[in-house]
């Protein structure tokens, strides 16, 4: 059976860029409280600012971002778009499911972010943007990183080649999401607080 490595490298490689817990390194660091014991026991951006106040949050969200768009902006330039589906595919999963924490990670968003970045301008900028209004007017980081994937998921099958490959991941990110959707739902959702912790 023929094996193309360039795809094969790509992928395994991008997971385990992904697959950085940089929330997690940085509760280390600062000396916070293990993000996977408090708050949504997530490693992400969102429940660092919970745990650890709006600085270790933004960090947080700039490292998981950096991740997705360093290998992407890399592999846009140099390689076919064949290699850039599998890297877009290993940065996503080795996020959310990496291996060094037992496959427990993070959601997603902000490594999503990154990917969008290296990839097309636009599409950051209508992710990003989108999020942020969805911010301002509901205060729900979850609700309005839903908003942004459907949105730009939309414009990618409307106007963009890479079809398969984001929605594939988009469906894996809103899956993470699940219970998320349960607490808005029943309107148990903690909503966006910029507040410093101690």
């Amino acid at each position: 059976m023929f094996i193309d490595y360039n795809l094969f490298c790509a992928l395994v490689i991008c997971y385990f860029i992904g697959s950085i817990p940089c929330g997690l390194l940085l509760s280390k660091l600062t000396k916070k409280n293990d993000p996977r014991f408090h708050g949504s026991k997530n490693i992400g951006a969102t429940n660092m600012l919970r745990v650890g106040g709006w600085k270790i949050g933004f960090v947080t969200l700039i490292f998981d971002i950096t991740k997705g768009f360093i290998p992407i902006k890399i592999i846009t330039l140099y390689y076919q778009q064949e290699v850039l589906v599998f890297a877009i595919l290993g940065i996503i999963c080795g996020h959310l499911y990496p291996i060094w924490l037992k496959f427990k990670g993070g959601k997603g968003v902000a490594a999503f972010i990154g990917i969008l970045l290296g990839y097309d301008l636009f599409l950051f900028f209508s992710f990003t943007l989108t999020w942020l209004l969805f911010s301002i007017l509901f205060k729900y980081s979850s609700f309005s990183a839903l908003m942004a994937l459907i949105i730009n998921l939309i414009l990618v099958i409307c106007f963009y080649e890479q079809k398969i490959v984001f929605m594939i991941t988009s469906l894996m990110i809103i899956y993470k999401h699940k219970e998320n959707i349960q607490r808005l739902l029943k309107g148990e959702e903690s909503k966006i607080n910029l507040k410093k912790k101690n």
